[in-house]
This record gives C-alpha cells, structure tokens and sequence, in this order.
C-alpha cells in the first residue's frame, strides 16, 4: 500500500516533541494520505488540537467516550479504519501503558483495540529512556510486532545531550512507507541497487568524478522498499539521507563497487545499476597532494571496472538485471548496444545533456528498452515517479520469469 489512500491514525502524546507531530500530519496531507488525529490530555498542554485540525481537514480525538456521526465509539471506529497506527511522539508513560495493556484513555483504548501495524517514536529525556523498565517494554513491544523509530541522540529539552531525541520528519516517513509495503508484490523479494558517482582518487585530496548527485539510485531503493523488497543500496559518496529500512554499503571507486555488487550478486533476484561509474581512473595515484606549476599537467589514465559486464559473465547473475544509458549523443543506438553487450533484461536510456533531466535536478526524461525489442518513452516526471514505474516492470519481470 501507498501512503496515497492510507488511512493513518496519529497518536500525539504529552511531551515537548508533540510540537514536531504537526510537521509530520503536514507531510502525511501532502502525500495524499486520511490522517485522523488522536491526542492525550497532556499533549493538548504543549500543541492545541487545532493545527492538526486544520491540516487533516477532520476533527482531533480526544474523548475516549466520543461517539463518532455513526454513532460508533471513537476508538473503535479508528481502530478498525486504520491501515497504521503511529504514536509520535511515544513518550516513556504511553510506552509502559502500550505494554501492559492499560486502556485508559482514547489513544491507549484504540491501541488495544487496533490489529493494523503499530509504529512508536520514543521521546523522552535520556534516563527515562536507558531506564530497564522503558527498555523492557520496548523490548516486550517489539516481540509483538511494533516498530520502534528512534529515538535520536542530540540536544534533548533538558540541555543536555543524550539519546531520547524524536526523530525527524524523513526519517518517519521512511518508516511508515516501508512499514504500508512490507506486504507488497516484492515481498520477500531482494533488490540490489547502486546510487552515485564514483570518484577515482588522484591524490590524498582530489579526484576523478561526475555529476552524479544518487537522486535517481536512491528513488529506485526507496520504490523497491515501498513495494516490499529487501534492499540493499551500495552507494557512492553522496549527500542524501539513507534510504530508511534498506541496508547501505558505502564505497568510493568503482573497483570497490565492483567488488560489492559481486559479492551481493549471489543472495539478489534482481540489481539495478543506477550508478554513475567512473569509466577511466588515474593510471598512478600520487602520496601526496599534487602541486601546481607554471605549466599544464598531464595524467595518464586507465580503464575502470565494467561492473555490468562482469555480472553478466558471472553465474550469480540475478535473476533481471537493469542497467542505464546516460548518454549525450545517439541515445537508442547507444543504449540498444549496451543492452544487448550487457546481457540486460531492461535499460532506462536518458539524455544528460538536457537542462530538465539527468544528473543534479529532481526530474528525468527516460525511454524503456526492454530484451525483447519492446520499448516504453516516459514523459518528463520527477525521479521518484521514474522509480516507481522502474520498479513496476521489475515487478512484472520477475513474474514473468517465475511463471
């Protein structure tokens, strides 16, 4: 399931991080999720019910004798309606309360009353946190099937630094998509993705690189996750935050890629080659940083790893292998050759000449080549829709495989 339609309860509790709830009921609306909001009596004491009123376009929960328009109890007409149920922030007493069972007020009563996927954001200060007692209900929560985001260390409301942070925005998002796809059409399914451009080393500080920001890698990992895979992105140097619930492997050169794919290759049912790698590496590195004359500089250069090519020769080749043509000139003609060279089930080819797509910008402009000959152009649409169409032919070629 996707965010877009999901019907999400949000538990907000009385802690100085309620105020961070609002941001994320904001970010559920925008992606086009129902969320119906239920407050504690004390969250009401750090955050008024109207801004999530206001946002969600519903009426805020707060009676747990509440009868709703159809004259059902409120926290079982929430409970029922939910596809996940969220508590952010879970502070130290509702975490104790969800472990035994306590169903003293609207949020607690619809916890127990609620069989949908349950995700727990801790706040709290530091000592409340590492306390045995607040570790042994999380434990007991987790053993009954609750995710548990967080907490974040840092600056906690006391002053002081520790671990008890609530986490941010993304990283509840992150844990709520892959939570609604854990039972989609690539459960169980393993997803090998690369992101990024690699850098070649020409002395202890510079390198050989490309535009590559990982925008397009990274949409793909989250796409697989969303859908219910088990992914694992190895990921060129980037400035992007990790994709939450995917395992990342970080390398810098494209040997180091190489040697990652190759190793993931055997335990994958299918690789996505987004990254951007270096074709050519300089010949010697220098131990120390080279120093600039009066005259040019000449480097000699020599040929990276093929990475795709060495998959395809291997017999741990997954079972649909994608690959990219980023090209400047003669597109089809190049990707068409790449895809029969490499052995792919499936190129995406794009111009990255163009100001509107490719490498540093959010959209991408692609066309489909498929094994068989078929061929898919896609309109201009930001990368994460590119991914998520990527991800869907995946999809249909590991059926098509398994039938």
């Amino acid at each position: 399931m996707r965010l877009q339609g999901a019907q999400v309860v949000l538990g907000v509790t009385g802690g100085i991080a309620a105020y961070k709830a609002v941001d994320l009921c904001s970010k559920l609306v925008q992606r086009d999720a129902q969320v119906d909001v239920i407050m504690t009596q004390a969250a009401t004491h750090f955050v008024p019910p109207l801004p999530f009123q206001t946002l969600s376009q519903r009426p805020v929960s707060l009676d747990p004798f509440q009868l709703l328009r159809d004259m059902e109890m409120a926290h079982i007409s929430l409970a029922k309606k939910a596809h996940l149920l969220v508590i952010a922030p879970a502070t130290a007493n509702t975490i104790a309360k969800l472990a035994q069972g306590l169903a003293d007020n609207l949020l607690t009563s619809t916890a127990l009353a609620c069989t949908a996927p349950l995700i727990l954001a801790p706040a709290m200060d530091a000592e409340m946190w590492e306390h045995p007692a607040t570790q042994t209900n999380v434990a007991t929560l987790r053993e009954r099937g609750a995710t548990i985001a967080g907490p974040a260390s840092g600056r906690l409301a006391s002053g002081r630094m520790g671990t008890g942070r609530l986490v941010d925005t993304t990283t509840l998002l992150g844990t709520i998509e892959a939570e609604l796809g854990r039972d989609g059409p690539l459960a169980g399914v393993r997803v090998l993705v690369t992101a990024g451009g690699t850098q070649e080393p020409l002395d202890p500080v510079r390198h050989l690189g490309n535009r590559s920001t990982g925008r397009m890698g990274y949409a793909v990992a989250t796409a697989a996750r969303n859908l219910g895979a088990q992914v694992t992105l190895i990921s060129a140097p980037t400035a992007l935050p990790p994709v939450i619930g995917a395992t990342t492997v970080s390398v810098s050169t494209a040997a180091e890629m190489q040697r990652a794919v190759l190793d993931h290759c055997p335990d994958s049912d299918a690789l996505v080659m987004a990254a951007a790698v270096a074709d050519y590496r300089s010949a010697q590195i220098a131990k120390e940083k080279l120093k600039k004359g009066d005259g040019g500089m000449i480097l000699q250069l020599e040929r990276t790893e093929d990475i795709l090519q060495a998959v395809a020769s291997s017999t741990d080749r997954p079972r649909v292998v994608v690959g990219f043509a980023a090209e400047t000139k003669n597109l089809m003609r190049n990707a068409r050759h790449k895809l029969s060279q490499k052995n792919l089930d499936m190129i995406v080819a794009n111009d990255v000449s163009a100001s509107d797509s490719g490498f540093a910008v959010d959209t991408n402009r692609v066309v489909f080549l498929m094994r068989d000959g078929a061929q898919n152009a896609l309109d201009l649409m930001p990368k994460a829709q590119v991914a998520d169409r990527i991800m869907e032919q995946v999809v249909s070629m590991l059926e098509g495989k398994d039938a």
